[in-house]
């Protein structure tokens, strides 16, 4: 594991995006897995700004996404897959048809989840997956629970994600509460992993996350076991960590 200290979510969004654009440029054709959320916004604008520039070329990159409200189709305000297109996708070159993310608009969740891991197996794996983390310790919607979830899978959302999901929707009832998420097992196959993690309020979970045991009660904390992983911090995101 390697820790990375930034002064503040700007300088952590800039080197963010520094390593996912020489993933890039190393691997013309990449595939990149995504994180949706506040976190990686300004990762985005970073990248955004680069292409603009003439700097990154996203032409051939395929980009899986990790999650999507079950429920949900992609025209809908708040679903993954409009969140993506505002804040990333459409400022770039990539091609439509190597845009994936998990059907939120098909119910049945046996064929939604089969079919995504379908997508991931076809594309060849993810070489560069990107996480942001939850206040319970989730990545993705891998919420805590007795079993790290391989595969895919359909996930009733737990209350405290319920709760940071609000400021999205007018109203409480207005969060889903179930989504489709990727699994344990694509994300820890992932060429690299890299998190992104600001904010006093995220101190205490990332110590508990990567200076503690590994337990299924604490998704992130597998990432331990990661070959290569990058977590990227500001100061106060990394306060309780011993560096």
């Amino acid at each position: 594991m390697k820790i990375i200290r930034a002064k503040d979510y700007k300088d952590m969004s800039r080197k963010a995006a520094n390593i996912i654009s020489a993933q890039v440029i190393m691997k013309p054709d990449a595939v990149l897995g995504l994180a949706t959320g506040g976190t990686p916004v300004g990762t985005y604008a970073q990248l955004v700004e680069w292409h603009k520039k003439g700097d990154i070329d996203f032409s051939g990159v395929t980009t899986i996404n990790l999650d999507e409200y079950r429920g949900l189709p992609r025209g809908h305000k708040q679903s993954y897959w409009h969140f993506m297109q505002v804040h990333f996708f459409q400022h770039i070159n990539i091609r439509e048809d190597h845009i994936f993310v998990p059907d939120g608009s098909n119910l049945d969740k046996e064929e939604a989840c089969l079919e995504y891991d379908r997508i991931i197996q076809r594309v060849g794996g993810i070489d560069l997956q990107l996480l942001g983390i939850g206040m319970d310790g989730h990545i993705g919607f891998n919420e805590p629970g007795e079993v790290f979830k391989l595969g895919t899978h359909c996930v009733t959302l737990t209350e405290s994600t319920i709760e940071a999901n609000m400021r999205f929707f007018h109203n409480r009832e207005d969060v889903p509460r179930q989504a489709y998420t990727m699994g344990i097992q694509a994300i820890m196959q992932a060429g690299k992993v890299l998190m992104i993690v600001n904010g006093e309020h995220k101190a205490q979970i990332i110590q508990r996350a990567f200076a503690g045991v590994v337990t299924p009660k604490i998704p992130a904390s597998i990432l331990q076991l990661h070959p290569n992983f990058i977590l990227i911090g500001d100061e106060a995101a990394l306060s309780k960590m011993d560096m």
